[in-house]
């Protein structure tokens, strides 16, 4: 499956940006999706997880309330919705899927990575 994040951009703290994924040459329901970043200097992290139903999300602890992952498996689009942003949410973000039968959240985990999408958060 091919994957290619878009959405990011420069935006205020305490602004908000919806990033997507899109997915092609494969059905999405097949994966877990996630969204993960790496801010300048560091590892990359997990931002979160969706089930390949989307019933079932997670969230790193900084993230919880403030994002919100959703998928449309009918457009083959994942979103990640970021509310509330601070100066630390500044990372290139990057969507990937996982041939998993549960939410996964390692990077070795999962299979297929987009190209990523620069977020930064500047006053």
């Amino acid at each position: 499956v091919q994957l290619q994040a878009f959405g990011g951009g420069l935006v205020q703290p305490g602004g908000s940006l919806r990033l997507s994924c899109a997915a092609s040459g494969r059905t999405l329901s097949d994966y877990v999706m996630g969204w993960f970043r790496r801010a300048p200097g560091k590892d990359r992290e997990f931002v979160a997880g969706i089930s390949w139903s989307g019933g079932t999300t997670s969230y790193a602890g900084s993230m919880k309330g403030r994002f919100t992952i959703s998928r449309d498996n009918a457009k083959t689009t994942v979103y990640l919705q970021m509310n509330s942003l601070k100066i630390e949410d500044t990372a290139v973000y990057y969507c990937a899927a996982a041939s998993s039968s549960w939410l996964v959240s390692k990077p070795y985990e999962y299979d297929y990575w987009g190209q990523g999408t620069l977020v930064t958060v500047s006053s």
